[in-house]
């Protein structure tokens, strides 16, 4: 079984920065594995933000150009930076694993995911 442990959440001004941390350990094998960052606030589906495939990255549009995705699918670790934080970036965010994919699209749905992070709470205030 894969486990999936987020870190580096916390409460920020609008405007400032904040690092997510992700690591997939345990029974990884020897795959090589994507990693998808989604977040969710109260009220609101899931919604992708940010995904790393090998050498393939993908943003959500609300946080192209402020936010980076960074992965080693060799350690099984990702990082997300976020920069200039908005009110509307406040939720719960989850980082989620998987086996590298054959499609890179596909490491943009929440459904291609099998192993999945607690979530770690980010606010930004106004």
């Amino acid at each position: 079984q894969v486990q999936v442990d987020e870190s580096g959440g916390g409460l920020v001004q609008a405007g400032g920065s904040l690092r997510l941390s992700c690591a997939a350990s345990g029974r990884t094998g020897s795959y090589y594995y994507a990693v998808g960052w989604f977040r969710q606030s109260p009220g609101k589906e899931r919604e992708f933000v940010a995904a790393v495939n090998w050498n393939d990255r993908y943003y959500a549009d609300s946080v192209k150009g402020r936010f980076t995705i960074s992965g080693d699918s060799v350690k099984n670790t990702a990082t997300l930076q976020m920069n200039n934080l908005k009110p509307e970036d406040t939720a719960v965010y989850y980082c989620a694993a998987a086996p590298l994919f054959s499609n890179s699209y596909d490491s943009v749905r929440a459904t291609s995911y099998n192993a999945w992070g607690q979530g770690t709470q980010v606010t930004v205030s106004s």
